[in-house]
């Protein structure tokens, strides 16, 4: 059985999805840096790109957010749940409802927009490493078991609920009880949930639209205290969007390590889940929550480079701006009596169950090769193949994977939708830039008989100055020292050290004495 662990710190809280006592997904959500997506926003267009159909919007985060013409377009198909959603347009009723306007791809997007103009939109895709956060003008508001969609007038139900019979009766139910004015979209949790839970649970999204418009039309009366850019409407935070979302008929419990929170999730549960309101449970343990569940441990194993296999083999794991690459090893795994071919195909096979667990708990997207040990037998190759796309499809993000290729890669690619694990607890090495390497010190050393060469006319004087980092003096006292007089003969100046520990390796200076 599946559990929910929650561990609220000062200005942080993690939470952990367990499965079969092993943690499938992390998030981590910072006060400091809370993420904006679903969150709806009064913007402000700073600049439109005719030649991009786009435009960038300020809505008050670190760098204008983008909006693409499509994303302004309105439309009469419900909003897709969790993005796989298939919905059909109701029948509209009643007179004076005219087709509403459409804009395509190719409409100018100077026809729908100017810079200065206020525009009501909500963050569908979060800030990713320099790119700014992405909105529509299409508004959705989550809730536990619907979507509403407050610019729509039909019904839809997520593609991953039931068969023909089964989607038709819901679609049914849908229909009495949609609201007046706004479309829904049935979420995976609302599959067999009672008239009565629908109902609330419309219900309060309907009422949280209402406070965004009251919102809006305030601030049309009374724009020096409402003025744009600014926040209309936030998401609710990780503790209570992981009970919404994710707390399913598959996770028994969820365990949090705060009374608080523990007390806020009981209430917030008996409003949508009032019979599960007894499956929240307060930890109150010595240990720390994620220390007792092991998670500490698998957190650091996530954001190794190498990742150990069962059998003794091991990935390389290297993340780039562009993509990422997994490389997989045998290490010391000899087969056990076993032929090479056979050897290759079980770690293959075990790197495919842990590649598909590491995209998944790292939250890695984008691109991604994959270079499997070389197999020669085609049948093996398809084996892992099926294998990867067999534990993919446990993955909620969409993936695509090619078949494998004769020198054994697979290209494939996982919808990213928020920053990888990796990059949210680590920041680029200030001392390496980010490269993971440093210029060796012999390497400085002849940098700065280069640069003694260049810049030997303009340095007057009798001598010449290096400073550097102590340990490029120091090289340049021993093992290139017989290079340091010939730099000396050359430039005919006396040259002299003067090591700084406050310098990086790599920085120095010269200056005439």
């Amino acid at each position: 059985m599946a559990a929910l662990l929650i561990n609220v710190a000062v200005g942080e809280t993690r939470v952990a999805l367990i499965q079969d006592g092993i943690a499938r997904e992390l998030f981590v959500e910072r006060k400091t840096e809370r993420s904006p997506v679903k969150n709806i926003y009064l913007g402000k267009v700073t600049r439109v790109l005719p030649d991009m159909q786009a435009a960038f919007v300020d809505v008050g985060l670190d760098r204008a957010a983008f909006l693409h013409v499509e994303d302004l377009q309105p439309r009469a198909d419900a909003e897709k749940a969790e993005g796989e959603a298939e919905s059909e347009e109701k029948p509209k009723k009643g007179k004076g409802r005219r087709p509403r306007k459409r804009a395509s791809r190719s409409t100018p997007i100077r026809d729908l927009l100017h810079e200065g103009q206020e525009l009501l939109v909500q963050v569908s895709k979060g800030p990713i490493g320099t790119k700014g956060a992405r909105v529509t003008s299409h508004i959705s508001l989550p809730g536990r078991y619907v979507d509403f969609v407050p610019a729509d007038e039909s019904v839809g139900i997520s593609k991953r609920i039931g068969r023909d019979a089964e989607r038709k009766a819901l679609r049914e139910v849908l229909d009495s009880v949609k609201p007046e004015k706004g479309g829904i979209v049935l979420r995976t949790l609302g599959a067999g949930v009672s008239k009565k839970q629908l109902k609330a649970d419309i219900g309060y999204l309907v009422k949280v639209w209402d406070g965004v418009q009251s919102a809006i039309e305030h601030n049309k009366t009374a724009r020096k205290r409402l003025k744009a850019p600014c926040l209309i409407h936030e998401e609710p935070d990780i503790v209570l969007r992981s009970a919404r979302d994710l707390f399913n008929e598959d996770i028994g419990e969820i365990v949090v390590d705060d009374r608080d929170q523990y007390e806020r999730l009981r209430s917030f549960l008996g409003m949508f889940l009032p019979e599960r309101v007894e499956d929240v449970v307060l930890y109150e343990g010595a240990e720390p929550l994620f220390d007792e569940f092991g998670i500490e441990d698998e957190i650091a194993r996530a954001l190794s480079r190498k990742v150990s296999l069962p059998s003794g083999g091991y990935l390389i794991i290297d993340q780039a701006e562009a993509l990422t690459a997994i490389d997989v090893n045998t290490g010391r795994f000899t087969g056990k009596g076993r032929g090479v071919a056979e050897t290759i195909l079980q770690t293959n096979l075990e790197a495919a169950v842990e590649i598909s667990y590491q995209l998944r708990f790292r939250n890695i997207g984008g691109l991604i090769v994959l270079d499997f040990i070389d197999m020669e037998k085609s049948a093996h190759r398809e084996k892992v193949y099926k294998k990867l796309l067999e534990v993919l499809r446990e993955d909620k993000a969409k993936t695509t994977a090619v078949r494998i290729s004769e020198l054994g890669l697979v290209e494939m690619t996982r919808k990213r939708t928020r920053e990888s694990l990796g990059r949210m607890l680590y920041e680029p090495c200030f001392y390496c830039d980010g490269t993971g390497h440093l210029k060796s010190k012999t390497t400085v050393c002849h940098e700065i008989f280069r640069q003694l060469r260049r810049e030997k006319d303009s340095l007057p004087g009798y001598k010449i100055t290096v400073t550097a980092h102590p340990a490029v003096c120091d090289t340049l006292e021993r093992e290139e020292r017989a290079a340091l007089e010939a730099a000396s003969q050359v430039v005919q100046r006396r040259i002299e050290l003067n090591p700084r520990k406050d310098y990086h390796l790599e920085q120095f200076d010269l200056t005439a004495g």
